[in-house]
């Protein structure tokens, strides 16, 4: 399942990021990393969210969200 797809107030655990070199490490930085536990927050829009990732909001485009591919976790992050 990719996190464009998870739904306000779910949380889902990162499994793969397809990205582009840079944009990728720029994610696993921020702590986006395989594992990583991701809440969403808020949607914005086609594919826009807002998620709760280590502690730290983050606002994530829809590009970057349908190139991250997460399975669904219980609990909040």
């Amino acid at each position: 399942m990719l996190l464009k797809d998870i739904e306000i107030g779910q949380s889902c655990v990162v499994e793969h990021i397809q990205l582009p070199f840079q944009m990728e490490r720029r994610l696993q930085a921020l702590g986006m990393t395989r594992q990583a536990q991701v809440a969403v927050i808020n949607r914005k829009g086609d594919g826009i969210l807002i998620v709760k990732l280590r502690g730290t909001r983050l606002a994530l485009g829809g590009q970057i969200t349908r190139n991250i591919t997460v399975r669904k976790a219980g609990g909040a992050a």
